[in-house]
């Protein structure tokens, strides 16, 4: 059994939904928490994905699904509030007619300087939660970032915040000797000219020369995550082809699943979550890499209570023999430190 000393997941993740209506500075409450991290789509037609952080500010959004820079937009995301954050009349963020998903992560609010790796950082990080926000310049030349989670990230992504670059990913499951895309459809890039081949420690992740990392002077921002038992899991499975398809033990009740295909074909990030359709199959998709709007012929899996399993034998999610990575985030603990109480299947 897999315990836990995060008995409520939702004070560090949590998702809220919301329909637009044009109005400038709405508050959107229900999160739980003042987030660092918002991560906003429309879902009701094409719209970028904006990505906005406590490091970067308000307003200042960068899109997942494409290789821009940060972009200012007055009438985006205006505040982060103590129970969620403020959105005005953009069609990213609320347009009327429209409806919304906010993703909402804490980090460790605001940012203080990390001088642990060759490069000196500026870092919000939550090492309960395994979750930090990394603000960089590059360099050029390889060097060591401090991440201040201090345990192993096992996920994290880098975007050039002054260019048309990337986002390039690293996976534990694929190493460190492997990129993969997040905007992209495509399989792991092995290169050392992202990370040098080296793993991340429990300060530092490592980048190479690559300019999608380490431009000199080019500002770079980098969401990072270690696992939490109970909380988070990253890791891959292997599909079996068949509707009665792989089962993914996590050790929780997830909330929020993203899948990626990882060894060939040109298959999406698939991001599924329990908000946005709250009973199995869980087939409603948005796509991290596309500014598609929701759709119900996306991943389809079942959330149960210690994992997922996959509901389809298509190669999104479950192609025979073909491998996947994946990262989760909990609704609820298989079994609480404090209670050790199991959860129950939905």
């Amino acid at each position: 059994m897999a315990y836990t000393t995060i008995d409520k997941p939702t004070d560090y993740f949590n998702t809220v939904t919301y329909a637009g209506d044009g109005t400038a500075d709405r508050s959107i409450t229900g999160v739980g928490f003042q987030p660092d991290w918002v991560w906003i789509k429309n879902r009701s037609s094409a719209s970028d994905h904006v990505l906005f952080d406590v490091i970067r500010g308000v307003r200042v959004a960068i899109n997942s699904n494409d290789t821009s820079a940060d972009d200012t937009i007055s009438n985006s995301l205006t505040a982060f509030n103590t129970d969620g954050f403020s959105v005005s009349g953009n069609a990213s963020t609320n347009t009327s007619s429209a409806n919304y998903v906010g993703w909402n992560w804490l980090a460790g609010g605001t940012a203080s300087s990390n001088s642990n790796g060759s490069i000196t950082s500026t870092v919000s990080a939550n090492s309960t939660s395994g979750f930090s926000i990394v603000s960089y310049t590059g360099t050029g030349s390889t060097a060591t970032v401090g991440h201040g989670l201090n345990a192993v990230p096992k996920f994290f992504v880098i975007k050039d915040r002054d260019s048309t670059k990337a986002w390039v990913s690293y996976h534990a499951s694929l190493g460190a000797t492997k990129g993969i895309f997040l905007e992209q459809t495509s399989a792991g890039n092995t290169s050392s000219t992202y990370f040098n081949n080296t793993s991340p420690t429990s300060s530092v992740f490592t980048i190479a020369n690559s300019s999608h990392v380490n431009t000199s002077s080019d500002n770079y921002i980098a969401y990072c995550f270690a696992e939490k038992k109970g909380f988070s899991k990253f890791g891959s499975y292997t599909g079996n082809g068949n509707a009665d398809g792989t089962f993914v033990y996590l050790g929780f009740s997830p909330t929020w699943v993203m899948v990626k295909r990882s060894d060939g074909g040109t298959e999406n990030w698939q991001i599924n979550d329990n908000k946005r359709k709250t009973f199995n199959v869980n087939s409603t998709s948005l796509f991290a890499n596309t500014n598609g709007a929701e759709t119900n012929d996306g991943m389809y899996i079942d959330m149960l209570s210690n994992g997922f399993k996959a509901r389809e034998t298509g190669g999104g999610t479950n192609g025979s023999g073909s491998t996947y990575i994946f990262m989760a985030f909990a609704e609820s603990p298989f079994v609480t430190g404090a209670s050790g109480i199991p959860t129950t299947a939905r």
